[in-house]
């Protein structure tokens, strides 16, 4: 797909982090963004800086996500690309005994729910809203749309206290094969990106010796993750016509340890 003025693109959790990093790429080819994430103060902050559109929305809730394309295609049209960056996470064991009482406790099923609906189920409700919308558009250069989707090495080597986080990343990886042969006779590619440890909201508040030790465990580059670098691939995955229906490590070659 060739990136221009002609493409419009939507990115969850588009203010801050690997989101903002893509939609700041996007735009820098002409391409029309809108970032959807609950963030209005730094969504909209970057919405006027890229020329774009920011559609505050909560991908747990139906209303909210289609109110959000709504607004982004009545602004700058249906889109040609989905970006899907929303999520969260949590550290907590499947089942622990205190330390200091002996009390026994096992992880709170709301907690684990939660981050089932943000992290996968949201991202599948905004593949399929989207991949209707890209449906009713004429094929340019044989394909109507592009979808990238962020899981993480944890859906792979997920560590102790990830059980919620690593099970929702690990759907996002097992449907994305399915997707995009769901969605190929409609000349729509999906691929998602595991991103290693990138230096994101998340991390940016911890002290600079523990990012720098975060980083001294990866093997090459032995640093923390740029969001830039995230954007590159997620533009690659977009401008490649014949990238479909895979799922990309980008994390330096690092193997996260059980803790």
């Amino acid at each position: 797909m060739e990136l221009n003025s002609n493409i419009s693109a939507v990115i969850t959790g588009g203010a801050s982090g690997l989101g903002a990093a893509t939609a700041t790429k996007l735009a820098s080819y002409g391409v029309k963004v809108a970032l959807f994430d609950l963030n209005v103060e730094k969504g909209e902050a970057l919405a006027k800086e890229l020329g774009g559109v920011f559609c505050e929305c909560n991908v747990t809730d139906d209303a909210s996500v289609d109110a959000a394309f709504a607004k982004s295609r009545a602004a700058i049209g249906q889109e040609r690309i989905l970006i899907n960056c929303a999520g969260t996470g949590n550290a907590i064991k499947t089942a622990s005994r205190n330390k200091e009482t002996g009390e026994i406790s096992h992880f709170p099923l709301d907690k684990f729910n939660l981050i089932i609906q943000i992290n996968l189920v949201g991202t599948f409700r905004c593949i399929a809203k989207s991949a209707a919308g890209m449906m009713t558009l004429d094929p340019i250069d044989g394909e109507r749309g592009a979808i990238v989707n962020t899981a993480s090495v944890a859906a792979e080597d997920g560590q102790i206290g990830q059980a919620a986080y690593s099970a929702s990343k690990g759907g996002v990886v097992g449907m994305t094969l399915p997707i995009a042969r769901d969605l190929s006779r409609e000349l729509i590619r999906v691929n998602t990106i595991l991103p290693g440890i990138f230096n994101t909201p998340l991390l940016q508040g911890a002290p600079e010796p523990v990012k720098q030790a975060l980083g001294a465990q990866v093997p090459h580059p032995a640093r923390l993750g740029n969001p830039e670098e995230y954007a590159s691939l997620a533009t690659e995955m977009c401008r490649n016509g014949y990238f479909n229906g895979e799922d990309v490590r980008l994390d330096g070659a690092i193997r996260m340890a059980p803790r």
